[in-house]
């Protein structure tokens, strides 16, 4: 199985089991390991490798516990400054840990050397920890052994603008979420790096800076640290208001919802309710007000999801009520299995809240009376559903369903079809399999004879991680224009760019929709998005216009694409 691995994480940690020769100087004879080295090294850790690797427990990527022991210095600052290069020198080191995890690292050239040492230096503070329970005989190592089957279906792009960038380090551009003005369909993207952006044609324009409007902004430690998510109130065109979920430092202010003061706290998620007299102006001018703050083990697994249910119409119960996807922050990785698990704890979960009440405990939001866990004890009345590890996308399909995709472990991306109440079972289910968070968390098992007592609920369409990395979430194609796409939902591999559908009629619960792959030609060319994006990490995101037609696009190169029409015959 190829298990996922990130192009952010330091890859050498993963060599932890390769022996270098005896031969080699200790490591304290070649870099310096005084106080300053230590601590530069362990803010430099924080910031660029914390949110996927521990010193103990596998998490995104493996633990570096002892890595230091087993590589030499050499390899290990050549292989941090260009993977890629040591990969395709044809190291036989390099070559195997690249077929073990099917992607590539991008550069950290940028980091000074003495920068690389004191990281190295910190990790070698930290030794081998003892080894985890082996494989137990029932362990799955193939779950999904047949392959997603390839449609002869190729979508034409257009490209319609290039999103300014972010970095002078790769991505160039961090963008995440593409969404429409409800007034004047105006395209709006966001990056998380801080800016957001509303689209004319080629041309972008600054809607709203993090950075500037909140003084405690951060956009590191983590692949998803930043600004999260947006969503326009369905009636912005009368009431101007527009919400947003950014990350701050831990400490900040008091969390709504903490864990604790025994585990660290990464980060913390703040949702904002913004406010303006004028909703056509650009740039935004709005009043702001906090919703609610909740902290983060880790900068991974967020709030990368903010929604309405497009389906719901003034009079309806479900309008104007805010859907919040709350990721396990890491924390199952981390150790602490516990913080996600159940419809007590706030964190790997789908919230419902209304923003224009005031029963929440803070009293900065509303409490749905039809929210599933209302007047329950032991859970929290917020929750929607639970049991996810990170709800990455959360859409509606035009025949009501409401769907999440859930970025998984080691062997599973799923998407589900959700109704409150639903326990999708993280961490002790990736999808229709059991895992043992105390255990290796890249295994899964079968389920026990009598899990239909345990009521946990499985993905209508699913695919292992032989196929990709880390799902996309995608959108049902609703609009006119290409005939051809009608009754689909597409999705995709965030890491490798794959693309991938599925027909919306095949998704019930109770069983598992075929997935297909899909291809896209550009300029009559037909190539695959690592190649479009020059990037073997694409970061691909899918976006939908009030009209329902499709978008994609990639952080990589911060290019836009609009997809156009079909092609009759595959190149």
């Amino acid at each position: 199985m190829n298990l996922r691995f990130y192009h952010y994480l330091f890859l050498p940690a993963i060599l932890i089991f390769w022996s270098c020769s005896s031969g080699n100087p200790k490591l304290e004879e070649q870099i310096p390991m005084d106080e300053a080295a230590l601590e530069s090294g362990e803010n430099l850790f924080d910031t660029h490798c914390s949110s996927c690797h521990g010193f103990e427990q596998d998490g995104i990527g493996p633990h570096l516990g002892g890595i230091t022991r087993e590589q030499s210095l050499d390899w290990l600052r050549r292989f941090i400054k260009n993977p890629t290069e040591v990969i395709e020198s044809g190291d036989e080191r390099a070559k195997a840990v690249f077929e073990q995890y099917n992607t590539y690292m991008p550069a950290f050239g940028y980091l000074e050397e003495q920068e690389i040492d004191a990281i190295i230096a910190y990790m070698h503070q930290f030794p081998a920890p003892e080894e985890v329970e082996g494989a137990r005989a029932d362990s799955i190592l193939n779950p999904i052994p047949e392959a997603i089957p390839l449609s002869d279906l190729v979508v034409e792009l257009e490209w319609i603008s290039t999103i300014p960038a972010s970095s002078e380090n790769k991505p160039r551009t961090r963008i995440a979420k593409m969404d429409y003005h409800p007034v004047t369909g105006d395209l709006y993207i966001m990056d998380l790096r801080g800016k957001m952006y509303r689209m004319e044609g080629e041309e972008t324009e600054v809607y709203l800076d993090m950075q500037q409007e909140m003084p405690e902004f951060i956009n590191e430690p983590g692949l998803a640290t930043g600004f999260g998510s947006f969503a326009f109130h369905p009636d912005f065109g009368n009431n101007g208001l527009f919400y947003t979920s950014h990350t701050e430092k831990p400490g900040t202010a008091p969390a709504d919802f903490a864990y604790g003061d025994s585990i660290k706290s990464t980060l913390q998620w703040v949702v904002t309710e913004w406010k303006t007299g004028q909703p056509l102006q650009v740039p935004l001018e709005a009043e702001t007000r906090e919703l609610f703050r909740i902290d983060m083990v880790t900068g991974i697994h967020g709030m990368q999801e903010l929604t309405f249910n497009p389906l719901a119409a003034k009079g309806d119960p479900d309008y104007g009520l805010l859907y919040i996807g709350v990721g396990d922050g890491g924390s199952v990785g981390a150790g602490h299995a516990w913080v996600p698990h159940g419809a007590n704890q706030a964190w790997g979960a789908i919230f419902r809240i209304d923003p224009s009440g005031n029963n929440s405990s803070n009293g900065n939001y509303g409490i749905p009376t039809d929210n599933p866990f209302v007047g329950q004890e032991e859970a929290l009345d917020e929750i929607y559903a639970h049991g996810f590890r990170n709800a990455h996308r959360i859409t509606w399909t035009s025949d009501g369903k409401m769907l999440a995709t859930n970025i998984g472990q080691g062997q599973i991306e799923s998407l589900y079809i959700v109704q409150p109440g639903d326990d999708y079972g993280w961490p002790v289910r990736e999808g229709p399999f059991v895992i043992e968070p105390e255990m290796d968390l890249n295994q899964v098992f079968p389920l026990p004879e009598n899990d239909a007592e345990m009521g946990y609920i499985y993905p209508v369409a699913m695919y292992d991680h032989d196929e990709g990395n880390a799902i996309s979430g995608g959108y049902e194609y609703q609009g006119s224009e290409i005939p051809e796409l009608q009754g689909k939902y597409f999705f995709g591999d965030i890491v490798h760019g794959r693309l991938f559908y599925v027909e919306t009629a095949d998704l019930e619960r109770g069983s598992q929709a075929p997935i297909y792959e899909w291809q896209v030609s550009y300029e009559g060319v037909s190539k695959p998005l690592s190649e479009l994006s020059g990037s073997n990490r694409v970061d691909l995101r899918l976006a939908r216009d009030r009209s329902g037609e499709m978008y994609l696009f990639t952080k990589a190169d911060g290019k836009v694409y609009r997809m156009t029409g079909t092609l009759s015959e595959g190149l």
